[in-house]
């Protein structure tokens, strides 16, 4: 469960029990509630409050007695226009959905409380929803979605400034990097919220911070130290009574022993874990379970029970639509059949988990997320500082109050003479501090904004290469190995080694792109112009795409043989075969690109044609935005990054001349650049 699921039970049971009840009451109190709700003259606003309050009463003593009274509420609501108490409604069964697993469920209604938040204008309620919302998606395995919401919560947080849902903004987009793979930046995240919620005493922030850099940690093979972290947190959990993540902390220290081969302690914290989902019928939860019990029987041998787990836990899966679990029950079953000698199966479930894992965590996903974290670093990087300068502080003044009480004692024993000197030089101490604080907060807005810099060019070229140079790679190696098992048939080969040649040439334009991209943003790429045969240039790109590509395109040359320009004949090289290559990947199979060249005055105007799909005139003006590269697949569903593009507008603006397109859906485009004209 989220930090955030932590505020909402919070705020949820703060809301529904003005009336000072709470679970530990005794049944008068319930029941004399249960009494006003079967009043007939109760009115409708009373009686949805009433029915709230009841179903967040039961939700950890009685958890089907909790729904009942939310789906009497919600029936209720949808027959009354009272928006303040149908959030209150719709906020509670959202969170009993989240509790039992239903995160599609919980979703929708958290997007109903949205919309009524956003007609009444409450800032802080759209503030809770967005992180609500951003959590449902974190459940469903939809990363960046659950990064938009969690970041559009920090935002409004910082400007009421609600430094309790900033901090937990800053935890949950901490978690959304774990589950990306980013553990620097995750720990970063989780150990500032971790140390905002110890001097916000925010008592239940603490577990929860300890239980999610456990999991970084274990995620990065620390094994002792992730235990260590885990039990901190599982000691906290039952001290805090925060039992809704009890579940998940025993889960993940059952992963830990599993990763350390001791079994028997990891059957037995799954089953633990699956006996406190199966109080709140959490069916996300018990498959989660079921999976790690079926990993724990696949390496005792036993495969049978373990393909029974893995099944279960899919049947269950799939209807939640929680992604992230089907891709690792697939993985699973993969592994499984392998191992029991069923190739045929066991290719069936890695083509199913390749599938869906390339889904999840495609191109276009990772560069949204990219775009999206480069925008919360930039404008979140005041509030981190102004927080860890708050906490500086903040630490300061307990010092200096430590210090007061001392020279309060020192001030009954000794002369005045002796305090005015301890006042005189309490003041030079702190100007000294405050002024080596200034000159710290400059220094680090310098460093700042030279690691954004290098940041941009290091997250944007790896967040690329995570996804399209591992592809390939991974493919290559499935094939290998299932030669090497014999498992594939001799009429199969060529099928899938045409497949591989496709992906490998992509990976190659890929490679060439973004090392020259990395190149020219390091500005270690240097021009030197020249005399250059552009006819020439474009019959050595003509010859070289006819041989790797795979559709019949007639590539046609109108380059008069007296086009000579005055450029870099590498880099005009590069652009002149980027934009033949994004014709042909636009043209059907039969078409036809065009490449010509007008003298002008003092500068040749270069084009490439082609008679392809053609584009919408608001595509029009992103191909060359470098801060948000566009890209989408070919005729041939070939796929690209959009660096390309963003090359040529570099490369060309470098060397002199200018770069446009015109196009029309479904008519073709052309693309247009300038190079001045040799002497």
């Amino acid at each position: 469960m989220s930090r955030m699921l932590s505020l909402r039970l919070i705020l949820t049971i703060m809301v529904l029990t003005t009336c000072g009840l709470s679970q530990a009451q005794t049944p008068a109190g319930v029941d004399s509630l249960e009494n006003v709700v079967k009043s007939s003259n109760l009115p409708d606003s009373a009686r949805l409050d009433a029915l709230t309050r009841l179903s967040g009463l039961y939700q950890f003593v009685d958890f089907a007695r909790s729904v009942k009274y939310s789906e009497e509420a919600i029936a209720l609501a949808a027959n009354t226009d009272l928006p303040l108490h149908k959030i209150k409604a719709y906020r509670n069964a959202a969170l009993l959905y989240t509790i039992s697993g239903d995160y599609s469920s919980a979703l929708r209604y958290d997007n109903l409380a949205l919309e009524l938040d956003m007609i009444v204008k409450d800032s802080a309620g759209i503030a809770q929803e967005y992180n609500a919302i951003g959590n449902d998606y974190y459940d469903l395995g939809e990363y960046d979605d659950a990064y938009f919401y969690f970041t559009q919560s920090h935002r409004m947080a910082s400007a009421a400034r609600d430094t309790l849902r900033m901090l937990i903004a800053l935890h949950n987009v901490g978690r959304v990097f774990k589950e990306l793979g980013q553990f620097d930046q995750a720990l970063d995240h989780l150990q500032l919220s971790k140390k905002l919620s110890e001097t916000q005493n925010d008592r239940e922030g603490i577990p929860y911070g300890l239980y999610e850099i456990g999991d970084v940690l274990l995620r990065k093979h620390e094994y002792d130290s992730a235990l260590a972290t885990l039990r901190e947190a599982l000691a906290l959990v039952r001290t805090l009574h925060v039992d809704i993540i009890e579940p998940k902390v025993l889960s993940t220290m059952a992963t830990a022993y599993l990763q350390q081969n001791d079994y028997k302690n990891a059957l037995a914290f799954y089953d633990s874990a699956y006996a406190l989902h199966q109080k709140t019928t959490n069916r996300y939860g018990m498959a989660e379970a079921n999976l790690g019990r079926g990993i724990v029987l696949t390496k005792e041998g036993n495969f049978d029970q373990a393909l029974e787990k893995f099944e279960a836990s899919l049947s269950v899966a799939r209807p939640l639509n929680a992604r992230v679990l089907e891709i690792k029950a697939f993985n699973e079953l993969s592994a499984l059949w392998e191992q029991k000698g069923d190739f045929k199966k066991a290719l069936y479930y890695y083509k199913q988990y390749k599938q869906l894992e390339d889904t999840l965590f495609s191109q276009e996903t990772q560069g949204k997320l990219l775009r999206d974290q480069i925008r919360f670093e930039t404008e979140s990087r005041d509030t981190q500082i102004a927080a860890l300068s708050q906490l500086q502080v903040m630490q300061h003044g307990e010092l200096k109050k430590q210090e007061f009480v001392r020279n309060i004692l020192v001030v009954v024993m000794a002369l005045s003479a002796i305090l005015l000197v301890t006042v005189y030089r309490s003041g030079q101490r702190r100007r000294k501090i405050n002024t080596l604080l200034l000159q710290h907060q400059d220094d680090m807005e310098k460093r700042s904004e030279e690691l954004e810099r290098l940041n941009q060019v290091k997250d944007k070229f790896f967040s690329i290469i995570s996804h399209d140079l591992r592809s390939p790679i991974n493919a290559l190696a499935g094939l290998l190995d299932l030669i090497d098992k014999g498992a594939i048939e001799p009429a199969e080969m060529h099928k899938h080694t045409q497949e591989l040649k496709v992906r490998f040439n992509h990976t190659r334009t890929l490679l060439n792109n973004l090392l020259d991209w990395t190149l020219l943003q390091m500005d270690k790429l240097s021009l030197q112009a020249a005399r250059i045969n552009l006819r020439k240039i474009v019959d050595e790109n003509i010859q070289l795409l006819i041989s790797v590509q795979n559709k019949q395109i007639n590539m046609i040359n109108n380059v008069p043989t007296d086009a000579i320009g005055y450029a870099d004949s590498n880099t005009i090289n590069l652009v002149i075969r980027n934009l033949m290559m994004n014709a042909i990947k636009f043209t059907n199979d039969g078409g036809k690109v065009t490449i010509d060249a007008k003298p002008q005055p003092s500068e040749w105007l270069f084009s490439v044609k082609d008679n392809g799909v053609g584009m919408k005139p608001e595509v029009l003006n992103m191909l060359f935005d470098k801060t948000a590269p566009y890209t989408t697949r070919g005729t041939a569903n070939e796929k690209g990054t959009g660096l390309g593009l963003i090359l040529c507008k570099e490369f060309i603006e470098k060397n002199g001349g200018r770069i446009w397109v015109e196009s029309e859906e479904g008519q073709g485009s052309t693309f247009f650049f300038t190079l001045p004209k040799a002497d």
